[in-house]
């Protein structure tokens, strides 16, 4: 094989550990080599995250892949988080819904006993947040990550200043395993120079959501390097600044393919390198209020009836934060006592890590979110929405990856509380959708 070894990667791959370690050594030296990585690199972070949690009776190749890894000793040489599970039987769903979960996550308690028996962290590290304080895998500036979860690998890159490609969940679960990485794009001080510039020149605050969609559109894959943005979320990575970073870099990851971002005086390497961090060829794409309401009127409307009632809001994806999670607890209940409303007109789920959900659950604020009707779930949106019954359903979301994945309607916050109070509010005015069924995002 043309990739250079260390001795020790050497001998794993002439089966000196077996030969299921030796298969695991293998695959990652392959798929290392079709991307031009030379060499492997020790996995530094303390701990993986694998981004498939949900046993679908149709995934019989993973759990038997599973089965070999357990059996031949291939268990992770790091604990491991996993993204959120796939229900809940606090989540609202009618009686063919539920039967329909039922079968189609027939496998969900076997894969979890597997994936105990592969290192799990534990029984509830399932969120797409682990880098939460409350869940206990936050890497250091510089680790190099083996975690495969778009959101999560964009907010390690960005946020924290890590190092991890966006590979599938397997290969990271063997760079877990073996503790070697390939050496390539987001690891290298190549892969990480930003090649497009972002000039935001909003005289609002951008939804984060709506300018990481236009940003994700914009550059795909490439790694940019945002100015202009300190204007409204400052200089310092509190957690305001952190909250709407993990909702915009989730955007970039889902509406484009961004494993990265710099963010100018603000991101660790945009405030120790700034502008060197640029390729001198980057290309420069400017964003303004018009740019912002231009991306959000191409969102496509795909409800079989554009005017139905949301039966469905789900609010987190990925999962909120703690203080996030205050922040609703204060301003629904504000806004239903204004309109002397006892209870939410839609129901509506708030989603977040399970070890964020406990800590939360000591607070006024999430008393005052249950008493107005509101289920606050572990659950990952995606996998309960990702069916053809919950498809048609009419669900509205603040999330622009759960918009882009299924069939949830996108809208702001702003929306969403005018329409948990308010019920179906001016559709021109909260959607600003094209009123088109069938129009799918390509």
């Amino acid at each position: 094989m043309a990739m250079i070894l260390t001795k020790e990667q050497q001998a794993v791959l002439d089966g000196e550990k077996g030969p299921v370690q030796t298969k695991v050594m293998k695959t990652l030296v392959m798929y290392g080599e079709c991307f031009g990585a030379e060499k492997l690199v020790p996995v530094s972070g303390e701990k993986g995250h694998l981004v498939t949690s949900f046993g679908l009776s149709v995934m019989k190749p993973v759990y038997e892949l599973m089965d070999e890894l357990i059996e031949g000793g291939a268990l992770s040489g790091q604990p491991f988080s996993v993204d959120p599970r796939p229900l809940d039987k606090n989540v609202p769903a009618n009686l063919l819904q539920n039967i329909f979960f039922k079968v189609m996550y027939s496998k969900q308690t076997a894969y979890e006993t597997q994936l105990k028996k592969l290192g799990i962290m534990s029984y509830d590290a399932f969120t797409c947040t682990c880098y939460m304080d409350e869940v206990g895998n936050k890497p250091r500036e510089g680790d190099v990550l083996s975690w495969a979860e778009s959101s999560a690998v964009v907010y390690a890159n960005s946020v924290l200043g890590a190092r991890c490609n966006r590979n599938s969940g397997i290969i990271e679960l063997f760079g877990s395993i073996a503790g070697y990485v390939p050496y390539f794009g987001l690891l290298t001080d190549e892969g990480r120079q930003a090649s497009w510039i972002i000039e935001v020149e909003t005289a609002e605050k951008p939804e984060a959501q709506v300018l990481g969609s236009a940003i994700g559109m914009k550059v795909m894959e490439a790694v940019p390097y945002i100015k202009g943005l300190e204007r409204w979320i400052g200089t310092e990575l509190n957690q305001d600044a952190c909250d709407y970073l993990k909702d915009m870099g989730a955007a970039t990851a889902s509406n484009g393919a961004v494993g990265l971002y710099h963010v100018e005086n603000l991101t660790p390497e945009a405030k120790k390198l700034g502008s060197a961090l640029i390729h001198p060829n980057a290309k420069v794409y400017r964003i303004d209020d018009a740019e912002l309401a231009r991306i959000r009127s191409g969102y496509p409307l795909i409800w079989k009836n554009p005017e139905a009632k949301p039966k469905l809001c789900f609010v987190g994806c990925p999962h909120l934060s703690h203080q996030q999670l205050k922040n609703w607890g204060q301003t629904l209940p504000a806004a239903l006592e204004r309109e002397n409303r006892e209870k939410v007109a839609i129901p509506v789920v708030f989603t977040t890590a399970p070890a964020v959900k406990a800590a939360f659950e000591k607070t006024s604020e999430y008393n005052a979110l249950v008493s107005c009707g509101a289920v606050v779930s572990s659950i990952c949106p995606l996998m309960y929405m990702n069916n053809p019954l919950c498809g048609k359903m009419p669900v509205i979301t603040n999330s622009n990856k759960l918009r882009t994945y299924t069939t949830a309607r996108y809208h702001t916050d702003t929306e969403i509380l005018e329409q948990l109070v308010q019920g179906v509010g001016n559709h021109e005015k909260i959607s600003g959708s094209r009123r088109r069924s069938g129009d799918r995002k390509s």
